[in-house]
Order: structure tokens, then sequence, then C-alpha cells
């Protein structure tokens, strides 16, 4: 049951770090502030760390758990928001 805990955990940091990866490259691309830009990715990454050091923290386990949600969130990410031709 835990390791579902940490596979949900998982997959929802790795749905929220692919999410803003769509919006920082909108940043770059859009011409808007690059300092907006590099703070926002900065963030991203920082918590992603955060989060699987968190679960590192609790055993290796979580952590590998938690690395397979976030790997998991990425082709459900890119499918929920691929534009449509």
């Amino acid at each position: 049951m835990i390791m579902v805990f940490w596979l949900l955990v998982g997959l929802l940091g790795g749905i929220t770090h692919f999410a803003l990866l769509r919006w920082n490259t909108r940043l770059y691309l859009g011409g808007s502030s690059v300092a907006l830009a590099v703070g926002v990715q900065a963030v991203r990454l920082a918590a992603i760390a955060l989060l699987l050091a968190f679960a590192a923290w609790h055993g290796a386990w979580p952590l590998l758990v938690a690395a397979l949600g976030v790997v998991l969130a990425r082709p459900l990410t890119v499918r929920v928001m691929a534009v449509a031709p």
C-alpha cells in the first residue's frame, strides 16, 4: 500500500514537471523575459530533485517507485497535451 503512495507521488510530480516544461518552452519561444523562463526552469528542476531526494530519504524502494512514477508520467502528459492534427 505504501508503494502505491510513492507511485502516485511520482506520477503527480512527473505530471507537474512535464506540464511546466511545456509552459517553460513557450516562455523561451514566446519572446517573454528570459529571466522568467530561467527561473521557472530552475524551480521545476529543483522541485523534482527535492521530490526524489525526499523519496530517497525514505529508502531505496520509495525512490525507485517514485522515479518509476515520474517516468510513467511523461507519456501520459505528452499524450494529453498533444496538439491534434
